[in-house]
């Protein structure tokens, strides 16, 4: 029941969700600046760098900073999803729809644990968090995609 009073327990399983929201909320406008955060800095915020990297970055760059994470993220995701409409051949629809689907429910997810929304389950924010296996599978996944849009536009060509 933490999850919908995190101040019942806030030095145990609601720690983590309480100081990201701190993080978050200290950074105001324009943030305290790169390396500033005292959340972060300081170590009241575990895994600053991979799961709550948002709250690291929102403290550290302030609103501004968030907005333009989640505007990247927008563009990202609106790029995938050009992909997914313009495709033509039913693997290709269906596999950019599974990546658009993952990268949109982790930064989702990511997002919403960081902002206390949505319970602190250690999903990591794509392409900013630091986690080796879980960039290199992003990347790798993205990849993939770009080579099999890549296949489906030089099918085409050769068809004309």
């Amino acid at each position: 029941m933490t999850f919908i009073d995190p101040s019942r327990d806030p030095l145990g399983t609601s720690y983590n969700a309480i100081q990201a929201v701190i993080a978050v909320g200290s950074g105001m406008f324009m943030g305290k600046g790169l390396g500033e955060g005292t959340q972060s800095h300081l170590r009241f915020l575990p895994e600053n760098h991979t799961d709550f990297i948002f709250a690291s970055l929102s403290e550290q760059l302030g609103f501004i900073g968030g907005i333009i994470v989640v505007a990247a993220f927008i563009v990202i995701l609106y790029r995938l999803y050009i992909f997914f409409k313009s495709s033509d051949d039913p693997f290709s629809k269906n596999f950019s729809l599974i990546v658009l689907s993952l990268i949109f429910i982790h930064f989702f997810v990511n997002i919403g644990m960081n902002l206390g929304i949505i319970p602190v389950v250690g999903i990591t924010l794509p392409f900013v968090s630091y986690g080796g296996s879980s960039l290199l599978s992003n990347f790798v996944m993205l990849g993939f995609l770009f080579v099999v849009l890549q296949k489906e536009k030089s099918e085409v060509l050769e068809i004309r």
